[in-house]
């Protein structure tokens, strides 16, 4: 028998713990790194329209699964369509929330040895060719890599093991907000570069030549990797939501603040890589080398860069969390292990996987197949097929098979709330989302 799990004690809890899952590297590391390499304001301009029509209805078909179901992906679409196929659906998140957790898990690592290294002063007086150097011979060094992913999914797992009130909830409403504090502060001195206007006209100007379905697919992929759509995390999150909390509000204050640290982590690093003349399509450096160039010229640089590097680490932690109690709630729930042994199988599974990922970075690694490494394919696998397709059948289950009273009642909270969008959402759910989804798709395969 399954054990009895517990649920977010707030609606400010509900709100920090799912804004904790979609803001995290996704946004900081991830986004400016896709727009950089899809031509800055066109994707920004498309990646926001996706989120807006696409990723605040496709959000709340996957809260209404998951509390009108009240269990994990797959024991929610059980316990709505019993005794079909349908909870293929929830598999497809599991296996998504196993595959992101792997590389998210050596790029979470990441965020430690930069914690390691803004604390031993590592970056004073550096060039930015000294520190891309280090970067590089931090992916070919035997021990550290692995020391800090180790570490990492020491801290996810830790969290789970004290549960979703005391553990995901307790540390994300203290933290989240610290870390938009911080990236407002290094907003304002990364406007004070050189590279300021070239950097916002390369993020904010849209050159639509760019535009292809590369950038589309890439667009599609950021919006729903960012908001943990189709990883099963929502899901598994909206059934910990109390059946009073107003599932609508709840989701826009999400995508909101997931959206917004989007753009500010855009706003601190382009103006900084023209500065220093870092290509804007520079991938994962142009996070990490960036940033500790804004310490560098700022006045108490060496104390806001340990800061800041802490904060990227609980933002990457708020997300890992929600992958593993992915993992976690399925295997207690579908399969009758007990939490605690559920988090080490879920833990070490990852941490094999995730191990990988990290080799797959050395130089000259076995795992690298021309230009694509084995981190790169669970990345692009992960962003580019099982999100959208997750997302797809999601949207169809509950607009085709669920049908509209049902979403009606659950997010109304039983019609003792007025929604006047309610409408627009389903017919958003139903036609609209579905249809972007495929074209993007057949296009992509054209």
């Amino acid at each position: 028998m399954s054990e009895k799990r517990d649920g977010f004690g707030s609606k400010l809890g509900v709100i920090a713990a799912a804004a904790g899952s979609a803001v995290g590297l996704g946004n900081i590391y991830r986004f400016p790194c896709l727009a950089g390499e899809n031509g800055g304001g066109a994707f920004l301009l498309i990646y926001v329209a996706i989120v807006l029509c696409l990723g605040i209805p496709i959000m709340m078909a996957e809260f209404y699964i998951g509390r009108r179901g009240g269990k994990n992906p797959v024991g929610s679409i059980k316990s709505l369509a019993p005794k079909t196929h349908w909870n293929l659906i929830g598999y497809i998140g599991i296996l998504a929330a196993f595959v992101v957790l792997a590389f998210y898990s050596t790029v979470s690592g990441w965020t430690l040895e930069y914690i390691y290294k803004a604390a031993t002063n590592f970056f004073a007086g550096k060039d930015i060719a000294t520190i891309e150097q280090g970067f590089t011979d931090f992916h070919n060094n035997p021990f550290r890599p692995f020391l800090w992913q180790f570490v990492f999914m020491g801290f996810t797992a830790f969290i789970i093991f004290k549960g979703v009130k005391d553990g995901v909830e307790k540390y994300t409403k203290i933290l989240m907000p610290a870390l938009f504090v911080i990236l407002i502060v290094l907003c304002f001195k990364s406007l004070t570069m050189s590279g300021a206007k070239e950097g916002l006209k390369f993020l904010f100007k849209p050159d639509f030549s760019k535009v292809d379905g590369t950038v589309l697919l890439a667009a599609l992929g950021q919006a729903f990797f960012s908001l943990s759509v189709g990883m099963g995390a929502l899901i598994t999150y909206g059934s910990y939501i109390s059946k009073k909390d107003n599932l609508t509000t709840t989701s826009l204050s999400v995508v909101a603040a997931d959206t917004l640290v989007a753009v500010l982590a855009g706003i601190i690093i382009f103006p900084a890589a023209f500065t220093f003349g870092i290509q804007p399509e520079a991938g994962a450096g142009l996070a990490f080398n960036t940033l500790p160039m804004i310490f560098n010229k700022m006045t108490g640089g060496y104390f806001f860069c340990i800061i800041f590097f802490i904060l990227l680490s609980i933002a990457a932690l708020t997300s890992t969390i929600s992958l593993l109690e992915v993992i976690v709630a399925f295997l207690s729930e579908e399969h009758g292990i007990k939490r605690n042994t559920a988090t080490w199988i879920g833990t070490l599974v990852s941490l094999f996987l995730g191990v990988l990922c990290t080799l797959s970075l050395r130089k000259g690694s076995v795992l690298a197949f021309g230009n694509m490494t084995f981190f790169d394919f669970m990345d692009k696998f992960s962003a580019n097929f099982l999100l959208p397709i997750g997302a797809l059948f999601i949207v169809i289950f509950v607009a085709w098979k669920m049908g509209k009273e049902s979403f009606y009642d659950e997010i109304t909270n039983q019609n003792t709330l007025k929604v006047s969008v309610k409408k627009f959402i389903y017919f958003i759910i139903k036609f609209v989302a579905p249809i972007v989804i495929l074209a993007i798709f057949v296009n992509q395969l054209i």
